[in-house]
């Protein structure tokens, strides 16, 4: 329900007359979050359990915010608001990766998001995303300008 109304809320928002576009951001930087994989992350066969996966994006998604990005005024930030997985290949008990996280567009109020887990130079799974700007009392809002030298 919540994220429905945010939906709807970043839906209407009107871009200015000299918005940021919805375009590829290639080149720019790749946030790199190292990770091993624990007991805990797999189910009875030894194979990373599917919803793992979000949840150590999200991790890397967090340590990519808080390396130098905080958002200003009491602003929530960026929270998910669309996200797909497309599952490779299986990581297993003791695999230790990185999860790359990198932007690759961005609109008024959005980010588009990919994270590949990459072992050895192999992709494991891709999550992309979309993730909404939100201010202190939960409403869609522009992203802040200096945020642009980070994409």
């Amino acid at each position: 329900m919540v994220m429905e109304k945010i939906n709807s809320e970043i839906n209407s928002i009107k871009p200015s007359p000299s918005p940021i576009r919805a375009t590829p951001l290639q080149g720019r930087g790749i946030h790199t979050f190292p990770f091993a994989i624990a007991y805990a992350d797999t189910d009875a066969g030894g194979i990373v359990y599917h919803a793992r996966y979000i949840e150590i994006a999200e991790r890397a998604r967090m340590n990519w915010l808080k390396s130098g990005m905080p958002p200003p005024g009491g602003d929530i930030g960026f929270v998910i608001s669309e996200l797909s997985v497309k599952y490779k290949k299986t990581l297993r008990v003791a695999d230790e990766f990185a999860v790359e996280t990198r932007v690759t567009g961005a609109g008024a109020v959005t980010l588009d998001i990919e994270q590949k887990f990459v072992k050895s130079g192999e992709i494991y799974a891709i999550l992309t995303g979309k993730a909404a700007y939100l201010d202190a009392n939960m409403k869609p809002k522009r992203i802040p300008e200096w945020w642009k030298k980070y994409f």
